[in-house]
């Protein structure tokens, strides 16, 4: 269903919040993957606020629907999200990164609520995801498994692995997204090790596929839609910048992780928010 002119704008200050609360905890912490969380977080604002099935309250009710942050670099992102959410205290966010405290640079689904799988080590996401998936079908459970992998995972040939293994299982309600920003740590993806097309890999393996502009909510949104009637597997390829909303952060590679002193984290709020202005009056 084609998202209304308040859900839109509702969605765009979402990830407005999401985006100030990133930059917040680097500043605080001292350092943090920045880069990588913002160019996924008007994703996770489709999965969390219109996509997922879930119950803030009780972050383990059994019907709900899975969540795998298979980049789990990206772990700074998601918990600005779980924040905004309510399945965390914002307060929380304070001591992220703090030695001995719960939110580490890559979550522990121990002690993380919202969590479900602990996530790192880059190529494993997606296998988990698709052993989620089936264990709800052999179960007879209705919820779907989303899985976000970065598009440097896709160098991984253990993805390719439960690609092909999802296919062959013919897993109905098994999604994957992949935060196509085309920027790892050491560079631009198709100067390194050329990944497109993209799409055309996934088809190749059995998926059905989608490719949309990852900071666009409303196609985003669309397009978790459409995957739902989807027969098998299905990728949604979401194009997005690294760094998104912040001016001297995007398409920066040596931003993928970093620190920011008071004048760099009052710049970069300014310019999410003027990001968000454009947005809202049609700009961009």
């Amino acid at each position: 269903m084609p998202l209304t002119d308040p859900e839109k704008r509702a969605l765009r200050q979402t990830a407005r919040r999401v985006r100030d609360r990133i930059i917040d905890v680097v500043f605080e912490s001292g350092s943090g993957h920045v880069g990588a969380a913002l160019s996924q977080a008007d994703i996770l604002v489709a999965l969390y606020f219109r996509a997922l099935n879930l119950h803030p309250t009780d972050p383990l009710w059994p019907a709900r629907d899975r969540f795998v942050l298979s980049k789990g670099h990206g772990g700074l992102g998601l918990v600005a999200v779980l924040a905004e959410r309510g399945l965390l205290p914002a307060q929380d966010l304070r001591r992220f990164g703090e030695t001995g405290y719960r939110l580490g640079m890559h979550m522990d689904w121990t002690k993380v609520p919202g969590v479900e799988v602990s996530t790192g080590s880059l190529g494993h996401g997606l296998g988990v995801s698709v052993g989620m998936a089936l264990g709800a079908r052999l179960q007879g459970l209705p919820w779907w498994t989303f899985c976000l992998l970065s598009d440097g995972e896709l160098y991984e040939g253990s993805t390719w692995e439960a690609a092909i293994s999802a296919a062959g299982f013919g897993l109905d309600r098994l999604v994957a997204i992949v935060d196509r920003n085309r920027l790892t740590m050491d560079g631009f993806t198709e100067v390194q090790m050329p990944l497109e097309p993209i799409e055309a890999r996934w088809a190749a393996f059995g998926w059905r596929t989608l490719r949309v502009d990852g900071h666009d909510l409303d196609a985003l949104c669309d397009a978790l839609d459409q995957v739902r009637e989807a027969a098998g597997p299905a990728v949604i390829i979401a194009d997005t910048t690294k760094g998104r909303g912040v001016d001297f952060m995007e398409d920066e590679a040596k931003w993928h992780y970093g620190a920011l002193d008071t004048a760099m984290a009052a710049r970069a709020r300014a310019s999410i928010a003027a990001t968000v202005a454009d947005l809202e009056g049609g700009n961009v």
